[in-house]
C-alpha cells in the first residue's frame, strides 16, 4: 500500500510507536487461532459473511457518527469494493476453508510469505526493480514455506486439500495488493476498509446461505469470543494500527513487521491450540522470515 489514511493520531508525550508495533503483530498473528477456532465451531463462509458485515457496518457507522469528511469518489468506492472482494471475500473465504483442516500455525506461514510473492509479481506487472537482494528473498521464501509443507505432508499433519486452498488465499491476498497499485484508489483507507468489508460481506452472504448450513453453528463460548475478536480485533482495530503504521513508517517498513508473523503464528498455535511443532518447522520459519526481510527492506541510499 502507499497511501496514508486521513486518521487523526492523538498527540503524546511519549512514543507509542514499539506499542502500536507490538499490538500489530499479535493481533494480526493471532487472527489465524482465532480463525481455526471460529471455523472448528461454524461454517467458514457464514462466519466470515457476519464477520465482514459487522465489520464494516461499525466502521461506516463509527465514521458517519464522528462526522469525518467522506473522501471517496465513485470511482473509490468501486475500486475498493472490488478489492473487498480480493483481499477480503476470496483472500479470507479460501483461507478459512483451509483452515478446517490445515494448522494454523501453518496457514499463517503461508499467509505471511505474501511480501515475497507481491515483489516477484510487481516486477512482472508493474515493471518495479527486481534486485539481487529481492530475487534472494523470494528464493529463501520459497524454500522456507515448501520445506514446511513438504514436512507436514510427510507426518500426516496437515492436509493436501487445505494445503491447496491456504496456497490459493495466498495467491488472492497477493493479486490484491497488485490491485490496489494499479488502481491506487484516493482518500481514506480507514473508510475504504469499510466499504471492503461491507462489500465482501455482501457478497459472502448468498453464497453462505446457499452453499453453507446454518444448522450447523455450535454456539459456544469459543465460538462468541473468535467472532468478536475477529471482527473488533481483525477487522477493525489491526487495520487501524496497520494504517498509522503505513502512515507513521511508511509502507516498506510497515511490511517488514510481517516477518515476525509466522513465528508468532507457530507459538500463538502452539500455546492456545496445542499444534504440535516440530525443530524442522521452527527452522522452516527462518527462511521465509529472512526473505521477507530482504524484500521489504528499504534499498541503501547512494552516498553523495
Amino acid at each position: 500500500m502507499s497511501l496514508a489514511p486521513s486518521i487523526p493520531v492523538p498527540r503524546s508525550r511519549f512514543n507509542t510507536l514499539p506499542l502500536a508495533i507490538g499490538l500489530f503483530c499479535l493481533l494480526w498473528s493471532y487472527a489465524f487461532v482465532a480463525g481455526k477456532i471460529g471455523v472448528t465451531h461454524c461454517p467458514p463462509l457464514i462466519l466470515l459473511a457476519a464477520r465482514f458485515s459487522l465489520a464494516g457496518i461499525l466502521i461506516l457507522g463509527a465514521t458517519l457518527i464522528r462526522g469525518d469528511d467522506w473522501s471517496l469518489s465513485w470511482r473509490d468506492v468501486a475500486i475498493f469494493a472490488v478489492l473487498g472482494i480480493a483481499n477480503n471475500a476470496l483472500y479470507l473465504g479460501l483461507g478459512y476453508t483451509g483452515l478446517q483442516s490445515v494448522s494454523a500455525g501453518l496457514g499463517g506461514l503461508i499467509v505471511s510469505a505474501n511480501p515475497v510473492f507481491t515483489a516477484a509479481l510487481a516486477a512482472l506487472l508493474l515493471g518495479e526493480g527486481m534486485t539481487w537482494r529481492k530475487a534472494s528473498g523470494l528464493l529463501l521464501g520459497v524454500i522456507g514455506v515448501t520445506a514446511i509443507v513438504w514436512h507436514r505432508l510427510s507426518v500426516g499433519t496437515d492436509s493436501l486439500h487445505g494445503i491447496v486452498f491456504t496456497l490459493a488465499s495466498l495467491a488472492s491476498i497477493v493479486l490484491g495488493t497488485i490491485l490496489f497499485k494499479l488502481l491506487a484508489p484516493k482518500g481514506s483507507l480507514w473508510i475504504g476498509n469499510g466499504v471492503q468489508n461491507l462489500a465482501a460481506g455482501i457478497v459472502l452472504t448468498p453464497v453462505a446461505l446457499t452453499f453453507a448450513d446454518v444448522h450447523a453453528i455450535d454456539f459456544t463460548a469459543s465460538l462468541v469470543g473468535a467472532f468478536a475478536f475477529l471482527v473488533l480485533g481483525g477487522s477493525i482495530l489491526a487495520y487501524w494500527l496497520w494504517f498509522h503504521l503505513l502512515k507513521v513508517c511508511g509502507a516498506t517498513a510497515a511490511s517488514a513487521y510481517h516477518f515476525l508473523m509466522p513465528p508468532l503464528g507457530m507459538l500463538f498455535a502452539f500455546l492456545v491450540l496445542g499444534e504440535h511443532v516440530e525443530a524442522r518447522d521452527l527452522l522452516g520459519i527462518i527462511p521465509v522470515a529472512l526473505g521477507i526481510y530482504l524484500v521489504t527492506r528499504p534499498a541503501a541510499k547512494p552516498v553523495s
